[in-house]
């Protein structure tokens, strides 16, 4: 089928003309931010490029550079200078921008380097952390950090990462944005220092010759639980915090020329399983990035495969709700915030894994497109068109529109539209002109002074058998500052509204939803660092007046100074069922409304120790009967280059049903051994106790830059039960490489 079709444009383009007169509405209430007083620094011109070997100190590049420093803790003394001095280095060439960091330490034999995978967690770690906004919106930026095993860290910042979920990263942080830069560390008597080469064609920036950009350093000493900040702030924010960033003045960045092609070629080898015969085929494909401002990227991808990506988690569906299974796939990762409207993992706007992806198993993807970025100084776009083919019987052939504008106002606020369009062939119900679908949605954000966020979506489908009912809309409340967290909500989702390019945890729900959180840090309490007791209620109930759910949640969590953490709490819980559901074979759950409570407990261990554990417990009443869950957790690691994980998810009923007493238990087993930051082989092992099926999938990834280089992949599945298929083997090996056109 075409990729392209004329019905599909012509809705893209009245959703864009509807957006734009909504942006150009709002634009005129657009004004600078508030002149907070943030600290100011200069970029240096180097003359000559420092070789990046994290050598900060013998390095001449760096010799008449003058350096940030005076860091500022947020914990454990929030206001107090850093324990240690940091050393900051901003440079940068015609073709890049540099930083140079000396993290000096009084006690160098202390340093904690835990992990030198990829975007592995700096958490637990000493750690750098830049954040750089060159398009000094104050609101969106990038992400660059690195540990003294020189692990290369990076990011996408969207609107603060306030109020959003984007898959595989922190609320609004998407770790899974991944450029080609260079970093490299080192340790030393006088402590650790790294140096990273960020190309500019990695970033983007505004058009002036001369710019200022807004930055941030964050400092991690682990065995300190200290974190501390260029740029001050409370206890409670992070550095995805851009709008209270420092600036750093006098960069001279290039007429942005950037065109990238990465092309790939794969082998793949399958036997066993439902195959009768062993298969064998090959394929090639190309992505092509091409910057069209500083600050526009348009994306281009043919023939797309993820064969390299890390296969899902499993989980077991315990209750009568859909599963949310996290997007992983690199080209819908990049700049997924911009897309991101709804409530994270209960109702998803627009949810890329409904693209190439039907009933778990791969779906082929011709090719497409993304334009994303910034049209002017405060409006943000997005435009993808995707196209993926037929499987006989499972789903149609797609077509896949979105558009999204959102045009940004001054202190953390935005207003904007989405639409989202699917557009298929008819060979799956036989009836083209049916097989459709469409989301209309508005939303909006509204920042009032620093601490308090308001915001805002309403959405509409259009869906050919379904008429009316097909609205659904949220407010929601968010106050936090440095003591008190507060939070308050209402969303409602009629019976007929249905996203299909969206993900919808149940329909047709009235919720409520609030929390309160206290923050206090004790000067003399033992080793304890801070308490922070609170409650939360999250309850839906449908259009009649029935609740479906109520949870009522009462805890203190006691976090130590070492970063080990206790949770004490209990839950208050009420499932009313309609309709009889089997919660596992056999066992069917029947209707009624079931009250019952049940205590929390969890320990989160030190996890920067080699040797570490964790358990959540929940044990109490569940559908009229009882339930006990355990997830143990151990965790080993061998320096920065060995790490270990196994989980086991333990699930134990008791229900007054026939058959109601069982099991649903899961295992799970990681093993990844790097040899340098950017050669990883990784192992993931997991047994399903209720399907009867073990699977291994095994990686192993020499990286060029980002995510391109050499991938083998090994995927085995064994189905255990009685009248199994023969165990499944799939073999990969792919190769793709980055070619910078212009530089």
């Amino acid at each position: 089928m075409a990729i392209f079709s004329k019905r599909s444009f012509l809705r893209a383009g009245i959703g864009c003309a509807l957006g734009f007169g909504l942006v150009n509405l709002a634009h005129a209430q657009a004004t600078s931010l508030s002149n907070t007083p943030r600290p100011v620094a200069n970029a240096n011109a180097l003359s000559s490029e420092p070789v990046i070997d994290g050598d900060v100190l013998n390095d001449p590049a760096w010799q008449n550079a003058e350096p940030i420093t005076d860091l500022i803790q947020i914990q454990p003394n929030s206001g107090l200078n850093a324990t240690q001095r940091t050393e900051v280095f901003v440079g940068y060439t015609d073709e890049a921008i540099y930083i140079g960091v000396i993290a000096h330490d009084t006690n160098p034999e202390l340093i904690i380097a835990t992990d030198s995978r990829r975007d592995s967690s700096l958490t637990d770690t000493d750690a750098i952390r830049i954040m750089i906004d060159g398009l000094l919106d104050r609101q969106n930026g990038f992400v660059f950090g690195t540990n003294p095993a020189g692990v290369e860290y990076d990011g996408q910042v969207t609107r603060e990462g306030a109020g959003q979920f984007i898959s595989g990263g922190e609320g609004g942080f998407n770790l899974n944005w991944d450029a080609p830069w260079t970093v490299n560390s080192q340790i030393g008597d006088y402590g650790w220092s790294t140096e990273m080469r960020i190309p500019f064609s990695t970033l983007r920036y505004g058009t002036a010759e001369e710019q200022t950009w807004g930055f941030n350093v964050e400092r991690r000493i682990r065995r300190n639980n200290e974190i501390a900040y260029w740029a001050p702030m409370s206890q409670d924010r992070d550095i995805l915090r851009v709008s209270e960033a420092g600036s750093v003045e006098g960069i001279r960045p290039p007429k942005q020329r950037n065109l990238q092609i990465t092309p790939y070629v794969l082998g793949r080898y399958n036997e066993g399983g439902d195959l009768t015969n062993s298969e064998s085929d090959s394929d090639f494909g190309v992505d092509l990035k091409y910057s069209i401002t500083p600050s526009l990227t348009l994306d281009a991808t043919y023939n797309t495969d993820f064969a390299q990506v890390e296969v899902d988690d499993v989980q077991v569906n315990l209750d009568r709700f859909n599963l949310f299974f996290p997007e992983k796939r690199p080209f819908f990762l990049e700049n997924a915030g911009q897309f991101t409207v709804g409530n994270p993992r209960e109702v998803e706007l627009f949810f890329s894994r409904r693209i190439g992806i039907a009933s778990g198993s791969p779906v082929p993807i011709e090719g497409g497109l993304r334009l994303s970025g910034k049209v002017g100084p405060t409006t943000n776009v997005g435009l993808l068109y995707m196209g993926s083919e037929a499987v006989d019987g499972v789903i149609s052939g797609n077509n896949y529109g979105v558009v999204r504008i959102n045009q940004e106002l001054k202190n953390r606020s935005s207003i904007g539209m989405l639409f989202v369009d699917r557009d298929g062939d008819g060979s799956l119900n036989g009836n083209p002109g049916e097989d459709e679908n469409q989301t209309y949605a508005i939303d909006g954000r509204w920042g009032i002074g620093r601490n308090l966020l308001l915001q805002a979506w309403a959405a509409q489908t259009d869906t050919p058998e379904l008429d009316g009912d097909d609205r659904a809309f949220a407010l929601n409340g968010d106050f936090n500052n440095a003591d008190w967290s507060a939070s308050l909500g209402y969303t409602e989702v009629q019976e007929n509204f249905n996203p299909e390019v969206g993900f919808l945890s149940r329909s047709s729900y009235r919720k409520w939803t609030g929390r309160i959180l206290r923050r206090y840090r004790p000067k003399d309490f033992g080793n304890i660092f801070e308490l922070r007791p609170h409650i939360s209620y999250n309850g839906f109930w449908d259009f009649e007046g029935f609740q479906e759910t109520g949870f009522l949640h009462v805890d203190n969590h006691w976090e130590f100074r070492n970063g080990m953490e206790i949770h004490t709490g209990m839950n208050f819980t009420r499932e009313g069922v309609k309709e009889p559901f089997d919660i596992v074979d056999g066992v069917t759950v029947q209707p009624g409304t079931y009250d019952h409570s049940e205590v929390m407990l969890q320990y989160l261990g030190d996890r920067s120790a080699p040797l570490n554990f964790s358990m959540l417990a929940i044990i109490g009443g569940r559908f009229g009967g009882d339930r006990v869950r355990l997830t143990p957790t151990l965790r080993y690691r061998i320096g920065e280059k060995f790490s270990s994980e196994l989980a086991y998810i333990y699930n134990d009923f008791d229900l007054p049903v026939e058959n109601g007493k069982f099991t649903a238990n899961l295992a799970r087993l990681r093993l990844s051994y790097s040899f340098t930051p950017r050669i990883l082989i990784q192992l993931l092992s997991q047994y399903n106790e209720q399907a009867d099926t073990f699977s291994n999938n095994v990686r192993f990834s020499w990286l060029q830059s980002a995510n391109a280089g050499l991938f083998i992949v090994y995927n085995e599945i064994d189905e255990r039960g009685i009248g199994a298929p023969p165990r499944g083997r799939e073999f990969i090996i792919k190769y793709s490489r980055i070619f910078d056109v212009f530089n």
